[in-house]
Parts: structure tokens; sequence; C-alpha cells
């Protein structure tokens, strides 16, 4: 894949089954992507996930689709880059809540 041979990745894995799926350890090998293994945590308590869902909407704004792999690559690293100050700003100031929900269920879901 051309785009990942800009960049050296490290992937956090917690044992969710898209990590441990036999092509997906295969792609890591590949491509020499080093899997930081961790305990399954609460993605409540992951703010990277609201990240990673804001930077999905904003690549493929009004449907757009990409004709090739390197421009998807470019779509993302932008978006990376223009992630907005505030959008982390909220994310962290959410933490004491999600804390206090995570908490207050016992450990399951919240609505985060």
């Amino acid at each position: 894949m051309a785009c990942l041979g800009r960049l050296k990745f490290k992937v956090f894995s917690d044992n969710a089954a898209v990590h441990n799926a036999r092509l997906t350890k295969e792609f890591f090998q590949e491509n020499n992507i080093t899997l930081l293994d961790h305990p399954a945590c609460s993605p409540d308590l992951n703010p990277i996930e609201n990240i990673w869902g804001w930077m999905a909407r904003e690549v493929y704004k009004n449907g757009h689709q990409f004709q090739t792999v390197d421009a998807l690559c470019e779509a993302i690293f932008n978006t990376w880059s223009n992630v907005p100050t505030s959008l982390l700003e909220t994310l962290a100031s959410s933490m004491p809540k999600r804390l206090f929900e995570v908490i207050n269920k016992n450990g399951g879901a919240t609505h985060y």
C-alpha cells in the first residue's frame, strides 16, 4: 500500500476481532506495523473512538468516493492534520463525566 511507506505505524491491539483476524495480522506483518498489546478497554473511556468517527464523516463527506488508495490516504492524512482543537478540548473535558458514568454503570455501556 503506497501510503504506508511514508510513515512508521504502531497499532494498539485490544483483542478486538478485527485485530485478531488472520488477514489483519498478515497485513500488519507484511507492512512492518508494530502491534502494541494492551488489555481490552472500554471505548467509553477512549476518546480516540470519537475522533475516528469524526474523521470518517469528514473523509466521506457528501458521499465522496476515492478512485485510488493514494487519494484516500491523502484525504485521511489531511483530515488527521486538521482535527479541530475545539473537538480535542471537548473530548478531553468530557473525561470526568465519562469516568463517572462508567463507574455508575459498573463498567457497563454508556452513551459515549
